[in-house]
């Protein structure tokens, strides 16, 4: 989280603008949440430049509950319900579960075997397959991709055209979760798109769905009313109560991506980031990238130690220096650096000058 939108926070904590209250006792029906909740969409709108075509949600239950929820609505859409699933990693993976317990789920392309790019050898996970290589059903309820895998580290930079993947009439749903708001992103390409807004846009407990209005109404008669988007667009997200002290915090994110240039500034501070941090694993001997250098990922890095007998030093030493949560995930294993917006440029210098002595003193 940006220090600037928690000190505001702070301030603003028992006192929303002479109002007396705190926004965490407010009505989510008051005006003066009504009014907070217009403003984080409005600012949201501005910074990805969403058309009144698409309709923006907030909801509860992260990515999670949105990949079982999408199903819910968009396999209505078509006479045989199916949807096809570009595998990125695991949360991919997860998305095309939960999807077949609903419909006909089938896997559109898929990373989840070693092949050899650039003459080495990558395992599952690591790589993408181009886009000319995805075979997508023209009559499927939608095609969905993660685009950032963060456990993976494997970012999807280019979202296709689905007239190019010979299916004009399939909707993309993405899953932008822990990139979003990264970059600037081709909403007007996408059928949907869905974030947790833990990683780049608020706290956890926020779920932003962006979806064409033309995709909302048909829902599954077994859809819950209140994971049904038409209820919860018509509605303007307070069909049931919202999560809306994450409203809030998000709304702060969003106006200070716009004092930071808006999307296209921070792209930038994140390529020099991640540039930084590459750079330096690339000239080294003692720490392994994974990731295919095409689709590595400008928030999460995964990286490798030569021995894993090494792990319990480095994350001693590296919380020692103030630098947190570098362990990887538990199902690949190693350690991973995610950078997201509001970590500063300092930071990964800090991080590096840590690899740089850790190598010295274990290589």
């Amino acid at each position: 989280m940006p220090e600037s939108v928690l000190r505001q926070a702070a301030e603003e904590m028992l006192d929303w603008h002479g109002s007396g209250m705190s926004v965490m006792e407010m009505s989510h029906r008051g005006k003066q949440f009504v009014e907070i909740c217009s403003q984080a969409e409005a600012d949201l709108r501005d910074l990805l430049d969403i058309s009144q075509a698409y309709s923006v949600l907030f909801m509860q239950g992260g990515a999670t509950a949105e990949n079982a929820i999408i199903p819910l609505n968009l396999l209505g859409r078509v006479r045989q319900p199916k949807a096809d699933f570009v595998i990125s990693g695991i949360w991919a993976k997860k998305a095309l579960q939960e999807c077949q317990r609903y419909g006909d789920a089938q896997i559109a392309a898929t990373n989840a075997v070693e092949t050899v790019m650039d003459g080495h050898r990558l395992m599952p996970g690591t790589w993408l397959p181009e886009t000319h290589a995805w075979q997508v059903r023209p009559d499927a309820a939608y095609l969905h991709l993660c685009s950032n895998e963060t456990i993976g580290g494997v970012e999807t930079m280019n979202w296709p055209k689905m007239a190019d993947l010979d299916a004009p009439e399939v909707p993309l749903v993405v899953d932008a979760s822990s990139h979003f708001l990264s970059r600037p992103m081709p909403v007007s390409t996408a059928g949907m798109i869905f974030a947790g807004a833990q990683k780049n846009a608020g706290p956890a407990g926020l779920t932003v769905v962006i979806v064409r209005r033309d995709l909302i109404g048909h829902a599954l008669p077994i859809c819950p009313s209140a994971f049904d988007y038409a209820n919860v667009d018509r509605e303007k997200s307070m069909f049931n109560t919202p999560p809306t002290f994450a409203i809030y915090i998000a709304g702060l994110v969003f106006k200070w991506l716009k004092d930071q240039g808006g999307l296209a500034a921070i792209e930038q501070q994140n390529m020099a980031k991640s540039s930084l941090l590459y750079d330096y694993f690339d000239r080294s001997d003692f720490y392994t990238l994974p990731v295919h250098p095409s689709v590595r990922s400008r928030m999460n890095a995964p990286f490798y130690l030569p021995d894993v007998a090494l792990e319990s030093a480095f994350l001693a030493g590296a919380e020692a220096r103030g630098l947190m949560q570098l362990k990887g995930h538990k199902s690949v294993g190693g350690m991973r650096a995610s950078i997201y917006n509001a970590m500063p440029l300092q930071g990964v210098v800090a991080l590096i000058d840590y690899l740089k002595d850790f190598e010295r003193s274990h290589g």
